[in-house]
């Protein structure tokens, strides 16, 4: 029997001691240390934190005032503007949630989202309301009489058409200004009662048919904000470009962090080279996260839009597929320090990082970049991360060669997937966080990702379920068998390929084509598979397709070349000679 703990005292918690862990308490801070320095800068618009401090908390007032807060939720749909960083601390303010919805989604997922959540409130960016609009008509036409319409507020943007604001709001949408009005600058907010309370909602895809929603807790996000800047070279004051969305996963706490640090946020609604470098040499950024096809995008950048060299150093963290040694190594040519990390949606974003030494200066190049390619080391504020046996649960050999799957344990995971509980047993079988990525341990300890064990195509920074894309790609009336996945690509980083086998005699001419044009129609632009490869699928004794066969296909015929549309026959290896490839440029 274990012995009981004690302590050396009887003394209890207070009010006076003990307070709930929230990252709220940032802004309020922010607004009283540096009231009148930028908070947030978009177009012509500025923001100062003591403005940004009052914006919220009119936000979170006008929310009350209409019965929006505990046990609510709050899906904001919205690129990188002001109002989706201002929802990260104004609907918790409120008590409720926030759920912030992948823009590239499709009407359908959007809409399983928003039922799924049972959302009480879409604040939605103009440009993207006709999404919003599809989406909610499919959750009415789906329940009927019993469809409840959430509270519907409208994002206006000065770089938008303002008929299509006034569309909205002529079809009963309120404008988020006004609604800001209704407000109370002055408004008492609560911090909550209990820190393990949720904070934010995220939908992730994995690898089953429906996206799974992802909850974070006060604490978690209290605890991976203060760690960013203490893993990451990101001091007070810094001047922060949104390049990363704050949709994915509330921008790796970023949106919380820079509160703490009492910076300076540029927003970026669209992300091009052009942009990223003018933001560094015209508004002062140091600091940007963005995943490996981003920083392919810089490095690839024709001149006219480049601004080199650089005025400064500026320091890019990247997470994600794994960006290549080479990839590494032309952004430190650049003026770029990369800090490389890697995490889930599940542990609020990045939980490991490549933490450099200073005896690795030394090293060849190629050999710093391997070193740099590897995901690293755990994040301060995630207690255990491990490599090991499925079966066993034993940690693998540090030999940098024995495969297991990497688990994490600690503050910076997620409180479970809302209303799936199967999920979450399956996901915190044995005390552990299971990532599903299969990696290797080194002889020093740092971890490195060889294998995606759910079959995740991670495409720009995104994840995409193969299983998903092929359920749609077997809806083709041609189709009669086929598999997805992950194919190198130089624009993404990965991309989906399909093999498919036809019915019958359908002929393959124009079928690639077809099919591309069949996908897109029914899922995200960039689920849709760029490779399209037809012949006979290789199967087990019992008929189970050979993914690992499949993947070794697609590595072997090469990385996608955004200059190339098609491979020669030559690169179709021997037990896949009868088939034939067919690639697309997105």
């Amino acid at each position: 029997m274990a012995a009981v703990e004690r302590d050396i005292d009887d003394l209890p918690k207070n009010a006076a001691n003990y307070t709930a862990l929230t990252p709220l308490w940032f802004l309020e801070r922010a607004a009283v240390v540096h009231p009148e320095r930028i908070s947030i800068v978009h177009g012509s618009i500025r923001y100062t934190w003591l403005q940004t401090y009052q914006r919220c908390r009119r936000l979170a007032s006008a929310l009350s005032r209409r019965s929006i807060g505990h046990g609510s939720t709050v899906a904001v749909i919205a690129p990188n503007i002001p109002a989706i960083y201002e929802a990260h601390f104004a609907v918790p303010m409120a008590g409720a949630v926030v759920n912030c919805v992948n823009i590239r989604l499709n009407g359908p997922t959007v809409a399983f989202l928003l039922e799924h959540s049972s959302a009480a409130c879409v604040m939605v960016d103009q440009e993207y309301f006709s999404l919003a609009e599809e989406a909610l008509k499919i959750i009415a036409d789906k329940n009927k009489s019993s469809f409840k319409r959430p509270l519907l507020i409208v994002i206006g943007d000065e770089s938008c058409d303002p008929g299509v604001l006034q569309s909205a709001i002529r079809k009963g949408a309120i404008d988020y200004e006004i609604f800001l009005e209704s407000g109370d600058p002055e408004y008492a907010w609560k911090p909550p009662a209990d820190e393990w309370h949720s904070i934010a909602l995220g939908y992730t895809s994995g690898t089953t048919s429906s996206p799974k929603g992802v909850v974070l807790s006060h604490r978690g996000a209290y605890i991976m904000a203060l760690s960013n800047p203490v893993i990451w070279r990101i001091n007070e004051g810094a001047t922060y470009l949104w390049t990363l969305p704050m949709f994915h996963c509330n921008g790796w706490c970023f949106t919380w962090t820079l509160a703490a640090l009492c910076g300076t946020s540029i927003c970026l609604r669209q992300v091009t080279a052009k942009a990223i470098f003018s933001a560094i040499a015209n508004q002062g950024a140091t600091h940007f996260c963005a995943a490996p096809v981003v920083l392919n995008s810089l490095i690839n950048a024709p001149p006219e839009d480049t601004i080199l060299p650089l005025p400064r150093l500026v320091e890019v963290m990247t997470a994600g597929a794994a960006p290549p040694p080479s990839v590494l190594s032309a952004m430190s040519s650049l003026g770029f320090r990369v800090t490389h990390t890697y995490g889930l949606s599940e542990t609020y974003g990045p939980s490991t990082v490549c933490t450099w030494k200073p005896e690795w200066d030394s090293l060849p190049a190629d050999a710093r970049a391997r070193l740099h390619a590897r995901q690293g080391v755990r994040y301060v504020g995630l207690e255990c991360l491990d490599v090991v046996d499925h079966q066993t649960m034993r940690p693998v050999p540090a030999d940098g060669a024995t495969m297991g799957e990497i688990v994490m344990r600690g503050n910076v995971v997620m409180k479970g997937y809302l209303k799936n509980p199967k999920a979450n047993e399956e996901t915190f079988e044995g005390g552990w966080f299971h990532s599903g990525d299969l990696g290797v341990k080194h002889p020093d300890g740092y971890i490195e990702v060889k294998d995606r064990a759910k079959d995740i195509i991670i495409s720009g920074g995104e994840n995409i379920s193969s299983l998903e894309v092929e359920s749609v790609v077997y809806q083709h009336p041609a189709v009669l068998e086929a598999s997805v996945v992950a194919r190198p690509d130089e624009q993404w980083g990965e991309s989906p390929c399909a093999f498919v086998t036809l019915k019958g005699k359908a002929e393959e001419a124009g079928r690639a084509e077809d099919i591309m044009k069949f996908c897109k129609e029914r899922m995200p632009a960039y689920w849709v598979p760029k490779s399209v490869v037809f012949g006979p699928l290789p199967k087990t004794a019992t008929g189970k397709i050979k993914k690992h066969l499949l993947r070794a296909r697609a590595k072997e015929m090469g990385t996608l070349k955004k200059s190339r549309k098609k491979y020669p026959p030559s690169l179709v290896i021997d037990q896949f000679s009868d088939m034939k490839t067919i690639d697309q440029i997105a």
